[in-house]
């Protein structure tokens, strides 16, 4: 009877024993009341451009200002530099970047397969950023005074690659003229500021925020003519493209420019992921990089276009369902 009580207390012992573990276990697995589960760190990877152009800097602000206010997603945001608007549609693509920044007027031509795009490229905007007001400009020396006088001369069309030609080749075939009336040149806008100086090149092309810092720099150290477009030009591009539409440049925004100078947006910057990315995904970093576009603004003054009106300016590519989902949640979506 003694062996008998023995085994009987032993084999209680082991079962309450397991019992136990098996509770503690059971704890572990499941969050106290008022706790959060801790979320899986998740790697978002943002494209923009090769460092020291502004795609990098507000890249960079986005994904800080994201990565900092996703506690409950466990995102890791970083921006990722590149080559820049084509190499970053081709990565999304290829499900090698979770976003990117993109030249709207570059991603126009590429979700239709035209150009040198060869196929249709699935991406999708999110959001419409700070638009890129183009300028072309000459010494005051050249004699050039309007783009049809480009023919024969060297031109800085932008860097190798860039992909400038896909609102270049309209600009200029709507004022009569194309890369084969002149020699264009290669070069970034430092570049072409020099090239100017020296005379290697006769005009460039010059594009970004107000004030470029590019042009800063040539008005500063040249007697400098913007090169004015042609009125019935720009309307015959505004109807044809949406990504193109009118920008003023306000008097004294550069050294020596005394009158306000009609200009035009050739492509704002904007947000784009793939088609395919998770609604659910578009729609958090809406969601958060809008609520807190305020921070945004600290780090760069781009940010500042990260408001109601401009976020959802149609540019000619669609827009993903997470981030209307979102706009139309804050009533901003009126499509």
């Amino acid at each position: 009877m003694k062996s008998i009580t023995s085994y009987l207390s032993i084999t209680a012992l082991i079962l309450a024993l397991s019992t136990g573990f098996g509770c503690d276990n059971a704890q572990k697995r499941q969050p106290a009341e008022g706790e959060k589960a801790e979320a899986k760190r998740v790697h978002i990877s943002i494209g923009t451009a090769p460092t020291g152009g502004a795609f990098f800097v507000v890249g960079s602000a986005i994904a800080a200002v994201v990565s900092d206010n996703t506690s409950e997603t466990g995102w890791e945001v970083t921006a990722e530099s590149t080559k820049g608007t084509q190499e970053n549609i081709r990565r999304l693509v290829n499900n090698e970047l979770e976003f990117a920044l993109a030249n709207a007027a570059i991603t126009y031509f590429a979700v239709r397969g035209e150009g040198a795009w060869k196929t249709e490229h699935p991406v999708r905007a999110v959001m419409t950023l700070a638009p890129n007001v183009g300028l072309f400009i000459t010494p005051q020396s050249s004699g050039i005074r309007k783009i049809q006088d480009f023919a024969g001369k060297r031109i800085v069309v932008g860097p190798a690659g860039a992909g400038f030609e896909y609102f270049l080749e309209p600009i200029l075939s709507a004022h009569g003229i194309t890369y084969e009336d002149f020699s264009p040149l290669n070069s970034t806008y430092i570049g072409a500021k020099d090239l100017l100086a020296d005379g290697s090149a006769a005009a460039a092309f010059m594009g970004g925020a107000i004030p470029t810092p590019a042009v800063i720099q040539a008005v500063t150290s040249q007697d400098i003519f913007f090169i004015p477009f042609d009125e019935a030009a720009k309307q015959s591009l505004f109807e044809k493209y949406p990504f193109f539409n009118a920008i003023t440049i306000p008097a004294d925004a550069y050294q020596g420019q005394t009158e306000p100078f009609a200009s035009m947006n050739v492509g704002s910057m904007h947000l784009i992921t793939a088609e395919t990315t998770d609604e659910g995904t578009v729609y958090e970093f809406t969601k958060t990089l809008y609520t807190h576009r305020a921070e945004v603004v600290k780090i760069h003054k781009a940010g500042k276009a990260i408001n109601p009106k401009n976020v959802v300016k149609d540019t000619g590519t669609p827009f993903h369902p997470g981030a209307i989902r979102f706009y139309r949640e804050i009533g901003i979506w009126n499509k």
